[in-house]
């Protein structure tokens, strides 16, 4: 049995419009200017609190305890606004299933996670999802990796990790599994740590399967 992990934003869905907006708003409301869209996608992967922490002091705003909650109810009005599933995404998610067990391991909340996959058919195609508010540490760490891993009862060597980003290749690296870089995405990573690569979605059927034989 074999495993294909997917990373979300960046990987599967391009969602850095909608992030960026939320977070531009959030400073907005505080007296700061904006951030470029691309500054902002650089600053996605850690979580929430990450995000919103590198955004407002990139834009030199106060941070307070109020500053993740009123940014989560930003982007949970803007959660569709522009983001879809990548081109091509479905299609490769459709061939890979014939590889393994697709799963999705996020460090973005789980209810936004599950609202997004829904909303943009993608749902069906994943057997589990962990977002980065549930029981297990965020990625880097490999905790929810390691979990998916048992739940499907598959060894590092039959699981593939696909991401955009360092945090990605680096929970890849802890669990001792494989690393598949979409690098189609907007996460900041030179794919030094990546064993195969894909340049477009299309790409990552083989990509994962050169890693499999």
């Amino acid at each position: 049995m074999s495993l294909i992990v997917f990373d979300l934003d960046g990987t599967l869905i391009d969602s850095r419009r909608d992030l960026a907006d939320a977070a531009n708003a959030l400073i907005a409301e505080r007296g700061g200017a904006p951030l470029p869209e691309e500054t902002i996608g650089r600053m996605v992967g850690d979580g929430a609190a990450a995000l919103v922490r590198r955004a407002l002091t990139a834009a030199a705003v106060p941070l307070d305890e109020s500053s993740v909650p009123r940014f989560l109810e930003l982007y949970d009005s803007r959660l569709l606004r522009t983001t879809r599933a990548y081109p091509g995404i479905p299609e490769a998610l459709s061939a890979l299933q014939q590889h393994g067990a697709l799963t999705v391991l996020t460090n973005k909340p789980l209810a936004h996670t599950c609202k997004l996959l829904a909303a943009l058919d993608l749902a069906s195609f994943f057997g589990s999802v962990i977002g980065g508010d549930g029981p297990f540490a965020r990625k880097p760490d490999p905790a929810g990796l390691l979990h998916l891993m048992a739940e499907h009862r598959t060894q590092p060597s039959r699981t593939i990790m696909v991401g955009d980003s360092p945090i990605d290749a680096a929970t890849a690296h802890a669990a001792s599994t494989r690393f598949c870089w979409a690098r189609y995405g907007f996460g900041a990573l030179d794919g030094a740590q990546a064993a195969s690569v894909a340049n477009m979605p299309a790409d990552i059927p083989a990509a994962v399967g050169s890693l499999l034989q």
